[in-house]
């Protein structure tokens, strides 16, 4: 039971992106073709869910027991740049064409701040490593879901007639307001 309220709670009640608004460079950037979007969401699930198993046991078996947490954020960050980097190479020789659709937005997963927060509260949470892929996992699939539905929405937002000051930004903005407040409805906030 306690699998699937994380599982859930991941998802929809505390969606990374619109509840926690963590991961919005990526939202912002790269959710303008779904096509896009569904690269960046395999990219980011790829590092979220293997950041989130490393993190765990390097915090669990190297951190805490020398007792050096103060050097958690620096590992972290030094374990999402390689496994990046990994992706990076590995795009850029399997599928060039989306390694050039995703751009600089690919590097900036480094900093995609959503990454760093799901590792940080995987182990804020005292989760075990189970729990901890779990919640990588859902976290990954909650970023991607609200980054897919962000750009359909974009998609048919191209092809309806919006006036003029707000097309572009100004309407991907309310729309990423609309989309979180829905998303919040899933806690019961309204």
């Amino acid at each position: 039971m306690d699998y699937l309220v994380i599982i859930i709670s991941a998802i929809f009640v505390n969606n990374i992106v619109l509840n926690r608004f963590l991961g919005i460079c990526p939202f912002i950037g790269v959710s303008s073709k779904v096509e896009t979007a569904i690269g960046m969401t395999g990219a980011v699930a790829f590092v979220m869910t293997l950041a989130t198993i490393i993190t765990y046991l390097l915090q669990t078996y190297i951190l805490v027991p020398l007792s050096i947490t103060f050097m958690q954020t620096i590992t972290f960050i030094l374990i999402i740049a390689s496994l990046v980097q990994l992706v990076e190479i590995v795009l850029k020789k399997v599928s060039p064409p989306m390694y050039q659709a995703l751009g600089i937005f690919l590097p900036l997963i480094t900093t995609n701040c959503a990454i760093m927060g799901v590792a940080l509260l995987a182990v804020q949470n005292n989760y075990n490593l189970v729990e901890s892929v779990l919640f990588g996992i859902a976290n990954a699939i909650g970023f991607g879901l609200a980054l897919i539905l962000f750009a359909g929405i974009r998609e048919h937002l191209d092809l309806v007639d919006v006036p003029k000051p707000m097309r572009g930004v100004p309407i991907a903005f309310i729309v990423a307001g609309l989309l979180s407040l829905a998303f919040m409805g899933f806690s019961g906030i309204v």
